[in-house]
């Protein structure tokens, strides 16, 4: 049971990965309370803590990722070349806390803050583990691993391969309505790092400004594609009326 569980899990909790990653752009609620409390039920759920994508994505990544040399989420090894999948996933997955920490040099008072946290998690975890090990393994520990390495491997497609000083030459867009509707707008990810401020929401408007900027072949089929491209899908969003 606890097996299927875990498993059961992995699909949405891949969403909720996504989610967090909006969250850590701009902040749910107005309510610093609400806030940790809801960072506490991700980390729990994805493996990355209060301030850790603050750090390392926001502060990190958006600032260096057409710098090679530098971008917390790099692609590139060090003889030039690029990484595969595989390899992409467990190096952004295992330094991910540690080049946190580098970033969070630079901002001291964040760090204090995800470290807190980051300790809180622990604590829990610990108490949980010590309580019941068996469900704290299958409910907490394995989907926080797990959530860890499955948001390194879903930013590979992103920019791998991608080396430019250009933001419109940077990223790959996925336009795919699914994908779009359960991770919150994130295809459209050159118009996300051309404003990382920009809410989630309205990542789509701003594409619609950006799009002619963009090249043909940043534009990426999805696996979602075999759910949107036959018939019945189409009837059903013509039937309802949704945009797609």
């Amino acid at each position: 049971m606890l097996l299927a569980y875990f498993l059961a899990g992995i699909l949405p909790k891949s969403c909720f990965c996504a989610w967090n990653h909006h969250h850590q752009h701009r902040s749910t609620f107005r309510s610093v309370l609400l806030n940790r409390l809801m960072e506490l039920s991700y980390a729990l759920h994805t493996g990355v803590t209060t301030h850790l994508w603050l750090l390392h994505h926001v502060l990190g990544h958006h600032h260096n990722y057409l710098d090679q040399t530098l971008d917390e989420s790099r692609w590139k090894k060090e003889d030039g070349t690029k990484m595969g999948v595989l390899e992409y996933t467990w190096s952004i997955s295992t330094t991910s806390y540690y080049r946190g920490y580098q970033v969070g040099k630079s901002y001291p008072n964040l760090y204090r803050t995800h470290l807190a946290y980051t300790s809180l998690t622990v604590a829990i975890l610990v108490g949980l583990t010590i309580y019941l090990p068996v469900q704290a393994l299958f409910v907490f520990i394995l989907p926080m691993i797990v959530g860890l390495m499955i948001t390194a491997w879903a930013t590979y497609d992103h920019h791998a391969g991608l080396e430019s000083q250009d933001d419109f030459l940077a990223s790959y867009n996925n336009m795919n309505p699914i994908f779009n509707f359960l991770c919150g707008n994130l295809g459209y990810h050159t118009a996300h790092h051309y404003k990382q401020g920009v809410h989630w929401s309205e990542l789509p408007q701003l594409h619609e400004e950006i799009k002619d900027k963009i090249p043909k072949e940043l534009f990426r089929s999805s696996l979602w594609d075999m759910w949107t491209l036959n018939s019945v899908y189409r009837f059903m969003t013509r039937l309802l009326g949704i945009a797609t």
